[in-house]
C-alpha cells in the first residue's frame, strides 16, 4: 500500500513540475514575442522634410551671428572653430543680463576668432582683441539670466569700457564669458516642458532654435517691410519645406546629430529691432505674428500673448551639421 501512494505522490510532482515549466518557458516565449513586437512598433522610420540652408552662431548673447557652412552640435548648442553659441554674455555691474530688447545696438556688434582672441567690432569702433581664455585671477560674477543662476567670468576693464562707450547710455557694462567647469542653467527651472537632463549657457531657454525659410517667406507676404532670417536669430535654417512644417517635427536627425523640439518659440519686443541699423521698431513684424500665429487656447499658460515663430530643439545626439545636410523627420 505505501508503495502505491509513493507513486501515486511522484506522478503528482512529476506533473506539477511539468506543468512548472511548460509554463515558464510559454512565458519565456511570450516576453519575447512581446518584446519583438514592441522592438519593431518602435522601429525608427526617417522621412526627409528640408535641408540645411543656414547655421548661425551668437558668441555674444543678442549680438551679431556669425555664419558657418560647417559647425559642431553640442549638447549647449552650436560651435564653429573656438566660437561657442551664447558663451559671453553683457551684464550691468550687478550682474544682470543685458540683451537687445534693453540696449537694441548690440545687434550690431560682431564677434569674431583669430589667433586665440575674440575680435570684436562695431560701427564707429576700433577693433578690440581680448584673449579667448581669460585671467584665472578675475572676477567670476553670479549672473542673472531670465531668473535663473549662473556663473561668468569677466573679460576685463578695458571691453567694460569699449561696450560702454559704444552704447553710449551712461551706464556700465560688462562682458563675461561661460567656462566649461562652470555650472549650466535647466531650462526646466523656468518652463517644465524641458526635461531634467537639459542644459543652456546663456540662451532665453533652448541650445537650439530652428526656423524654415518658408516661414519667414510666408510672414513677408504680410508685412509692408519685408524682414530677414536675422531678425528671428535661429541656429538652424531649413529649406525645402512648407511654411510652420517645423512645427510638427517633433524629432529630427541631421547627418548624426538628434534633436528634440520642446516647444515653440515664443516672440517678443526682440523681434521689432532692425538687425542692419540696430533701430528699435517695437511694432512690425510682432504685430502682425501676432494676428495669426497665436498658440491653442489650452496653451495660454505656456505662451500667454506671445506668438509663435520657429521651434526650440533639444540635442538628444552631438556631431557635425553642414549646410546642405537633409532634414529628417523621426517617427516610431
Amino acid at each position: 500500500m505505501d508503495r502505491i501512494v509513493d507513486l501515486i505522490v511522484n506522478s503528482t510532482s512529476n506533473k506539477k513540475a511539468l506543468l512548472y515549466t511548460a509554463g515558464v518557458g510559454l512565458g519565456a516565449i511570450g516576453l519575447g514575442l512581446a518584446l519583438k513586437y514592441v522592438l519593431k512598433k518602435r522601429q525608427k522610420t526617417l522621412t526627409r522634410v528640408g535641408v540645411v540652408s543656414h547655421l548661425l552662431i551668437y558668441p555674444i548673447k543678442s549680438c551679431k551671428g556669425v555664419s558657418a557652412v560647417r559647425a559642431e552640435c553640442l549638447e549647449m548648442g552650436l560651435k564653429y572653430g573656438e566660437l561657442k553659441d551664447r558663451n559671453w554674455l553683457v551684464i550691468t555691474e550687478d550682474g544682470h543680463q543685458v540683451t537687445g530688447r534693453q540696449e537694441p545696438r548690440l545687434v550690431l556688434i560682431s564677434a569674431t576668432c583669430d589667433s586665440g582672441h575674440l575680435c570684436l567690432n562695431a560701427p564707429d569702433m576700433e577693433e578690440l582683441k581680448i584673449p579667448l581664455k581669460q585671467d584665472k585671477k578675475t572676477t567670476v560674477f553670479n549672473c542673472r539670466v531670465w531668473g535663473s543662476d549662473i556663473q561668468g567670468r569677466d573679460c576685463g576693464e578695458v571691453v567694460s569700457a569699449w561696450i560702454s562707450r559704444y552704447l553710449a547710455s551712461g551706464k556700465t557694462f560688462r562682458l563675461v564669458q561661460f567656462e566649461p567647469g562652470m555650472k549650466p542653467r535647466r531650462p526646466c527651472e523656468t518652463e517644465e516642458l524641458f526635461r531634467p537632463h537639459d542644459k543652456v549657457v546663456y540662451p532665453d531657454l533652448s541650445p537650439i532654435m530652428l526656423l524654415s525659410e518658408s516661414s519667414v517667406e510666408d510672414l513677408n507676404t504680410r508685412l509692408e517691410r519685408k524682414v530677414g532670417i536675422a531678425n528671428f536669430r535661429p541656429s538652424i535654417v531649413v529649406s525645402g519645406c512648407e511654411p510652420y512644417a517645423e512645427d510638427s517635427w517633433k524629432e529630427i536627425q541631421i547627418g548624426s546629430v538628434s534633436l528634440y523640439r520642446v516647444m515653440a518659440c515664443g516672440r517678443c519686443m526682440f523681434v521689432t529691432v532692425d538687425p542692419e541699423t540696430g533701430a528699435f521698431d517695437r511694432k512690425e513684424p510682432l504685430e502682425t505674428l501676432k494676428s495669426y500665429r497665436q498658440c491653442d487656447p489650452s496653451e495660454k499658460s505656456i505662451y500667454k500673448t506671445s506668438p509663435l515663430f520657429g521651434q526650440c530643439y533639444s540635442v538628444d545626439k552631438t556631431g557635425i551639421l553642414q549646410v546642405g545636410d537633409p532634414v529628417y523627420k523621426i517617427t516610431y
